[in-house]
């Protein structure tokens, strides 16, 4: 029988963000897998653990954690460190639906949507054989953070673009907007642009209990970011923050 493998957006950690397609949904898997990031990020998947005891009320769903493999970041070229642990991922979901029977249902849990900046759809299509796929979309981050500010993404009738800290230091400002939401930042990538004029709009953990909200002229507030940030991974051992940037 053909593998049923469903994606779920789960937001950003807190129950309340899910869907009631996501609950109905996670509610119909025979198993659900659960990522172990290694030590130091236990949090990450002691919330997806949480998540499941506040909605699941299936008792025939099983949870299963598997190893999480660290990315080979020795290898020179982005894109084949990329691919080839999406690879290495592949094998070990395909090994982990195996050894548990190999259920027709079986679900992963998506920090916030499988859309927007997450790799599982395409770790997802390196199954084999094919899966047949559906996508639970969930509340993202980004979305998050403009609650968190009561603010808005976008000028009226203007375009702004989603990109990385990694772009954003290496390339500078996109050219042809004047908003710029900002993911994956291994580490306050605003500082490489001029701050002058610049607004930023910052969140570490948003949505969740430990969410810290920052915002003001990038002049005035880059260093304050930067030292609350480098204090709340410490703090937690890893951290999840974005940013929009304005130009006033």
């Amino acid at each position: 029988m053909t593998l049923q493998l469903t994606l779920i957006g789960i937001g950003t950690g807190n129950p309340e963000h899910l869907t009631l397609q996501a609950i109905r949904a996670m509610n119909a898997q025979d198993l659900i897998l659960i990522p172990h990031k290694g030590t130091g990020k236990n949090d990450l998947a002691q919330l997806r653990h949480e998540i499941c005891a506040e909605v699941l009320t299936n008792p025939a769903t099983r949870i299963i954690e598997f190893e999480l493999p660290v990315r080979n970041e020795a290898t020179q070229n982005y894109r084949k460190r990329v691919d080839d642990w999406h690879d290495e991922i592949a094998a070990i979901w395909q090994s982990a639906i195996i050894s548990n029977g190999a259920p027709q249902n079986v679900a992963l849990l998506v920090w916030g949507d499988p859309s927007l900046y997450d790799s599982t759809l395409r770790i997802a299509s390196r199954l084999m054989p094919t899966p047949e796929i559906t996508v639970i979309p969930g509340i993202t981050s980004l979305q998050t953070l403009t609650a968190a500010h009561a603010t808005v993404l976008n000028e009226i009738g203007a375009p702004f673009i989603v990109t990385t800290g990694r772009r954003l230091r290496d390339e500078g400002w996109p050219p042809g907007v004047d908003t710029v939401a900002v993911m994956l930042d291994a580490g306050a990538a605003f500082e490489a642009i001029a701050p002058e004029g610049i607004y930023i709009w910052w969140g570490a953990y948003v949505g969740m209990k430990e969410q810290i909200v920052i915002e003001g002229p990038l002049i005035d507030v880059a260093g304050e970011i930067t030292k609350v940030r480098a204090r709340a991974r410490n703090a937690h051992g890893w951290i999840m923050d974005i940013y929009l940037l304005k130009k006033l």
